[in-house]
């Protein structure tokens, strides 16, 4: 007779591998997604803030500066009527509101003054010097004065018997110049502040251009006997062209926008008024804020031309010494 009674399972192998149920194929594909599309959102997350500053103290006010030149608005009424380029034709026609812009070939040559005092010092102490570093501090500190003070400072210093009439004196020169009672001596005077002022930001800007150079390119000139001047012109010169670009950039539109200077020490008398100060005056003391946002979007796209001039002329190449 045949057993039918059920035999015991065996016991299992405790070296077996279990053996795992595989994963759903759609959550790795959902997870993925939703990583990438993490990724690509990130960025603007981060640019959210500065892009929304940006939009709303910059492009803003660009665009209403714009809609206020076609107007006669005074900048107190509601009432805005739209003129069409009335405001640019006066600008135009009108002698007194353009002369000024005459003034700022003063600062211009004192631009130019500026890049060659900065550019000859950055050359000598990118060089090993005793006390460069002291000579750095004293080329830069004046750019980080305050400006209102430099002015208040400048404003003793050239008045009538002041600080300079006194050291002219010691040399035996006619003292009590009115230095700023004349157009041509009150401009250059402050033309000559503003080289005072901002020869240490071109310093540093010609410096750190400089010391970028590889250090290797001056060793094999001084194996090879160039000179001083040599290195200058076939080194230093081509390794810089961009920032100097940058600088006459610079250079152009701030002698084309200067204001604070001349304001605090004049107050835009005896012909020293810039196309910023007279700007200012029509739109706060005339109350023309129309005209004077017509003269802000005229200043604007000068500056706008002269760059794109100056980028066709010297375009901003990659430069390669090797």
């Amino acid at each position: 007779m045949t057993d039918t009674t059920s035999k015991a399972p065996p016991a299992p192998d405790p070296r077996a591998v279990p053996v795992r149920r595989p994963a759903r194929r759609g959550a790795p594909a959902a997870r993925s997604w939703r990583n990438h599309l993490l990724r690509k959102i990130t960025p603007w997350l981060f640019l959210l803030a500065p892009l929304a500053l940006l939009i709303t103290f910059t492009y803003v006010p660009v665009g209403n500066m714009i809609y206020y030149s076609f107007t006669d608005w005074d900048g107190v009424s509601p009432d805005r009527n739209i003129t069409g380029l009335d405001n640019y034709t006066q600008l135009f026609t009108r002698p007194e509101l353009f002369r000024v812009f005459f003034v700022s070939f003063y600062y211009l040559a004192a631009s130019a003054v500026q890049i060659v005092i900065a550019l000859y010092f950055a050359t000598v102490l990118s060089f090993d010097l005793r006390f460069r570093n002291l000579f750095k501090g004293i080329l830069f500190f004046p750019y980080l004065i305050n400006g209102v003070a430099i002015g208040f400072v400048f404003l003793y210093f050239f008045q009538d018997g002041g600080t300079l009439d006194s050291i002219l004196s010691w040399f035996g020169a006619d003292g009590d110049h009115a230095w700023l009672g004349d157009p041509d001596s009150a401009n250059t005077s402050l033309a000559g502040v503003s080289v005072w002022r901002f020869t240490g930001l071109n310093f540093v800007l010609f410096l750190g251009a400089i010391q970028s150079i590889p250090g290797e390119l001056y060793e094999a000139a001084q194996l090879d006997g160039a000179s001083r001047w040599q290195q200058f012109r076939h080194i230093i010169a081509p390794g810089i062209r961009p920032v100097l670009s940058l600088s006459v950039i610079l250079a152009i539109s701030g002698s084309l926008a200067v204001f604070e200077i001349p304001y605090i020490m004049t107050g835009g008398a005896t012909g020293t008024s810039t196309f910023v100060i007279q700007t200012v005056k029509l739109a706060f003391q005339f109350n023309k804020t129309g005209l004077a946002s017509a003269c802000a979007v005229v200043l604007l796209l000068i500056i706008l031309l002269v760059t794109w001039i100056q980028r066709r002329l010297v375009p901003d190449d990659k430069v390669d010494l090797v």
